[in-house]
C-alpha cells in the first residue's frame, strides 16, 4: 500500500532564492577522474545537470549542487560497459539462455558493479529479439544493446547446431530495423568443422551496414585453426570472445608448449580484431591468461559472459574480472579503457564509456582496497592478490542507482511535487 503525504515546507517566496543558487544537480567532489577516452587522470571535480556532464574542472564549488558526492581517495571513471552478458531470462526451463532459466534481469547485478551499460551476446536472435527487447530491455535502467545470434531461435541449445536456422538475410533485417539496440551479430556454441556458421554471421554483419561480429568459436575435432579464422574470416572489427579460454576442442591463442602468444595472434590484432574476456564458467584459464600478461598481451575488452552459473562460479562480477588483471601486471588505467572506451568504440557506440562535457551521464565511483584477496579460475588454479575493486556509487542517466556506503548528501534527494513547487512529495511503500 502506498501512502501519500504533502509536507508543507515554506512560502515559494522564501524556496526561490535556495534553487535559485543550485545550479547542477550532483557535483563530484576531489575523485580521482580516470576517462581514457579524454586523457585525463588526475583529482578533479565533476558537474552533473539534466542527465548530462556538464563540467569537469579542478574545482567546482559544492554549494552550487543540491547533491554533493565526496569521493576523496575514490576513482571517478565512466560508466563501466559490459559487452557479454546473457539478460534474457524467462519463463522456458529447456530455453537455456533464450527465455529461459540461465539468462539474468541486468538491474540486479550491474549498478552495484558500476555496470551501466551491457550488450547480450547473442541470447536472441531474429525470431526472438522482439520478446526480448519487450521484456528487458524495455523494462531496464541498465542500458540493455544486443548482439543478434544468426541462429533464428538464438541461444536454445541443440538449435544452434541447425546451419537452415543461419539466415544472414532475416538476421541482418531485424538488426537494421532495430539498429539503435543491436550492436553486432554473434555466433556462439557450433561444434561443426565447418566455416558455414562463421561466414554466415559475417554476412549478417556486413549486410547490416557493417556492424561487427562477436565470435564464441564453439568447438570441433579437430579444431578449426584461428589463424585462418582471423586473417581470412573476420574483419577489422570484428570480436574473438573468450579469448583466454582453453578447451581440447578450440585451439588458444597461447602455445601449450612454449607458453608464448602465437606470433599470428598479434598479427590480428594489429589487423584489428578485438580479443575480449567473455570470462563466463570455464571460458577464462590463467594459463592461457597469465602467459599472455606476462608479454603484455592484455585484452581489448573485459566482460564477465554473465549469467546464472558464471555469476557463482570463479568469474562472479565485472568489478572481479577487473581485479583479477590488476593483479596480473594489466595497468589501472589500463584496465578502466578495457571496461570504458574499448568496448564502445567496439560496439560503435562511443557516445558511451566517456565523461565529456555534453555526454550522458553515466560514472562509475570505485575504491581500490588493500587486503589479501584469493582470485581462482574454474581449474583450480589460484592468485593471490593485495587489491581489489569495490563499487562505491554509480549514476546512471543523471540519477544515483547505487550507493554503498552513503557518500552521497544528501542520501536521497527530496522529490519536488512539480505541480505544487511549494511542497516536497514524500512516498512510503509497504
Amino acid at each position: 500500500m502506498q501512502k501519500t503525504y504533502f509536507l508543507l515546507l515554506v512560502l515559494l517566496s522564501l524556496l526561490s532564492p535556495a534553487v535559485m543558487a543550485q545550479s547542477y544537480d550532483i557535483v563530484i567532489k576531489d575523485g580521482h577522474v580516470i576517462d581514457p577516452k579524454n586523457d585525463i587522470d588526475a583529482v578533479m571535480d565533476i558537474a552533473i545537470i539534466n542527465n548530462k556532464i556538464a563540467l569537469i574542472s579542478k574545482n567546482i564549488d559544492a554549494k552550487q549542487a543540491a547533491d554533493v558526492i565526496e569521493a576523496k581517495g575514490m576513482y571517478v571513471v565512466p560508466g563501466l560497459i559490459d559487452i557479454h552478458t546473457h539478460n534474457f531470462g524467462g519463463t522456458q526451463p529447456d530455453h537455456q539462455y533464450e527465455n529461459g532459466n540461465l539468462g539474468l534481469a541486468p538491474d540486479g547485478f550491474t549498478f552495484r558493479n558500476g555496470v551501466t551499460t551491457v550488450v547480450d551476446a547473442g541470447s536472441s536472435g531474429w525470431r526472438t529479439f522482439s520478446t526480448f527487447k519487450t521484456q528487458t530491455i524495455d523494462n531496464s535502467r541498465t542500458r540493455v544493446l544486443a548482439f543478434l545470434n544468426i541462429v533464428g531461435e538464438g541461444m536454445r541449445g541443440d538449435y544452434e547446431q541447425d546451419l537452415n536456422d543461419m539466415d544472414p538475410r532475416m538476421t541482418a533485417l531485424v538488426a537494421r530495423r532495430y539498429k539503435d539496440i543491436i550492436v553486432g551479430i554473434k555466433l556462439a556454441h557450433y561444434e561443426g568443422h565447418d566455416w558455414t556458421p562463421t561466414d554466415r554471421a559475417v554476412e549478417a554483419g556486413t549486410a547490416a551496414k557493417g556492424i561487427p561480429v562477436m565470435i564464441d568459436f564453439g568447438g570441433s575435432t579437430p579444431p578449426l585453426p584461428i589463424e585462418e579464422l582471423f586473417l581470412k574470416h573476420l574483419r577489422p572489427g570484428d570480436i574473438f570472445t573468450h579469448c583466454f579460454g582453453q578447451f581440447n576442442d578450440r585451439e588458444p591463442i597461447v602455445d601449450l608448449a612454449t607458453k608464448k602468444v602465437k606470433p599470428f595472434v598479434y598479427e590480428a590484432r594489429k589487423r584489428g580484431i578485438a580479443f575480449d574476456v567473455g570470462y563466463g564458467n570455464i571460458s577464462f584459464a590463467y594459463s592461457q591468461a597469465l602467459p599472455a600478461a606476462k608479454e603484455g598481451f592484455f585484452p581489448s575488452s573485459i566482460s564477465t559472459d554473465l549469467h546464472v552459473g558464471s555469476m557463482n562460479d570463479a568469474m562472479k562480477d565485472m568489478l572481479t574480472c577487473m581485479t583479477k588483471f590488476l593483479a596480473m601486471g594489466m595497468p589501472l588505467h589500463d584496465v578502466i579503457q578495457a571496461c570504458t572506451s574499448n568496448p564502445a568504440k567496439e560496439i560503435k557506440h562511443e557516445e558511451l564509456g566517456n565523461l565529456s562535457v555534453g555526454s550522458g551521464a553515466d560514472v562509475a565511483i570505485l575504491s581500490v582496497v588493500d587486503g589479501k584477496f584469493g582470485l581462482f579460475d574454474y581449474t583450480g588454479y589460484k592468485v593471490e592478490a593485495s587489491k581489489k575493486f569495490v563499487c562505491e556509487l554509480t549514476i546512471r542517466a543523471g540519477k544515483i542507482v547505487y550507493d554503498l556506503n552513503g557518500i552521497a548528501s544528501p542520501i536521497y534527494q527530496p522529490k519536488i511535487n512539480t505541480k505544487n513547487p511549494q511542497t516536497v512529495l514524500i512516498t512510503e511503500n509497504h
